[in-house]
């Protein structure tokens, strides 16, 4: 950082919305430019994010804030960030294992920054300072869940801590492992946003968000990645396929749609969390291409790896739009109506499309893929480019037909090979570690896009959200 000297408009920014010159000159002076010894650097750091909070708390409440005073708080957020990646680039392992007992235990996401949280004040938002802004709309947030992305991304880049972390997220989600019991003795689990149902060797996972045209949100998470565990669990089911429920919009009224990507309405609302996002594409996106991991193992693409995967196969009726479309990347097999459409209008909502910027290009080519995904441009399932990720074209009306067809081929003689087949196609094309430093640098740039005023900007001219009802 520049000497206070050399900074004098940082200084009068700051100021101007009435923070003390001391006290501003005084917090820059106190931040940290080199790291040395991890517990000389806990107190350091941690000294100056005290400050940071203090200083912060001297302006108004985040949604009383007039532009002068979120310019000032930002440009105070953005200091103490670049603090925060020094202190991550040195000592993001030991951390980790501090959080885990060296990597002995496995913790998901949302339980890793809690306790993070608690460990190293200051390093990242506290649940209070996140609950402050609960309820706020997304453009009124200040974006203290940036730092969440920063210090993922500063795990995910390590390849020990990033390689149990990933594993962490292949496990079943403890829900799965207590409903696994009557799931197996009844063939069926409703939960919010989704629902299975055992028929046969398959089961049936639909998506199931009526109101929304069966958009993703944080209300229908949990329920599909417990679902697709208990596909995964269960030994009677050799095979799972993904379908959209019915939905109630007019235009599509009592018509099946595979789904509408990302709850714009919600994340225009402030109802998406920043964790949301690699939640969703860690847990049970990269459990249907990866399976499940054992906690007693290594990760699935290693060597002894013997994870629990199968099959799956997409039913697409209607379209698959934003992180629907995304999830035919992560299937083997994938039906598609003959008049229904896929598109990534990832551009257009201001953020990266989970893993289909790595997933893409392997289907459609180079080209083909940043058209889809910069450009918007759609992809009709019933045509050559569509047929390039669609497997099988139904026709309307057809898909139940389609999909007890497809269910009773690939399970005739067995389903070992499948996941044998899987794991060479991946160990090819994907393996953990390209997955790994992957979203090493979307946790990053993800978080960045959630809370940029273009996200706002595009929501309100394209969707127009700021008329919807949450």
């Amino acid at each position: 950082m520049d000497s206070i000297q050399a900074q004098p408009a940082r200084i009068e920014s700051l100021t101007t919305v009435g923070l003390p010159e001391k006290e501003v000159k005084g917090w820059l002076r106190d931040e940290p430019q080199k790291t040395g010894r991890y517990s000389a650097d806990c107190k350091a750091f941690a000294a100056f994010w005290k400050k940071t909070s203090a200083l912060i708390g001297r302006l108004q409440p985040p949604s009383s804030r007039q532009q002068r005073e979120r310019r000032a708080a930002a440009a105070i957020l953005e200091i103490a960030r670049e603090s925060r990646v020094r202190f991550l680039r040195a000592h993001a392992d030991t951390i980790y294992d501090a959080l885990t007992a060296k990597r002995t235990r496995f913790v998901r996401l949302e339980e890793l920054m809690a306790a993070a949280a608690k460990l190293l004040p200051g390093l990242l938002p506290s649940d209070d300072e996140i609950g402050d802004e609960k309820g706020l709309p997304q453009g009124k947030k200040t974006g203290l869940e940036i730092d969440q992305g920063l210090f993922v991304s500063a795990l995910l880049r390590s390849e020990q801590s990033g390689r149990h972390l990933c594993h962490a997220m292949l496990l079943p989600r403890p829900e799965a492992h207590d409903m696994l019991p009557k799931f197996i003795k009844l063939g069926t689990a409703q939960f919010p946003g989704a629902s299975i149902v055992r028929r046969g060797k398959a089961a049936i996972i639909t998506f199931e968000n009526p109101r929304f045209l069966n958009a993703e949100d944080q209300t229908t998470l949990a329920g599909m990645e417990t679902c697709v565990d208990l596909a995964l669990l269960d030994p009677q089911v050799e095979i799972a396929v993904l379908r959209g429920g019915s939905v109630e919009h007019p235009k599509y009224k009592d018509r099946r749609v595979f789904g509408s990507g990302i709850n714009l309405t919600h994340l225009y609302h402030g109802r998406i969390p920043y964790l949301w996002y690699l939640t969703r594409d860690m847990g049970y996106v990269n459990k249907l291409y990866r399976g499940l991991a054992r906690p007693d193992g290594p990760p699935p693409d290693e060597f002894g790896g013997g994870g629990i995967e199968k099959p799956f196969i997409a039913a697409v009726e209607t379209f698959a739009i934003g992180g629907h479309c995304q999830v035919l990347l992560a299937v083997d097999y994938v039906l598609a109506e003959k008049t229904a459409f896929m598109t990534l209008p990832a551009r257009k909502e201001g953020i990266i499309p989970g893993a289909a910027n790595m997933r893409l290009p392997r289907a459609l080519g180079d080209r083909l893929a940043r058209q889809a995904i910069q450009y918007e441009r759609r992809l009709e399932c019933d045509s050559p480019e569509g047929r390039m990720i669609c497997d099988e074209i139904v026709e309307p009306g057809g898909m139940d037909e389609a999909i007890e067809r497809v269910v009773g081929g690939l399970t005739s003689s067995g389903v070992v090979s499948a996941a044998s087949n899987r794991r060479a196609f991946r160990i090819a094309q994907e393996p953990l570690d390209m997955f790994r430093n992957y979203f090493a640098v979307y946790a990053r740039e993800q978080a960045y896009c959630h809370f940029s005023p273009a996200l706002i900007d595009n929501l309100e001219k394209y969707w127009n959200a700021q008329s919807r009802r949450p």
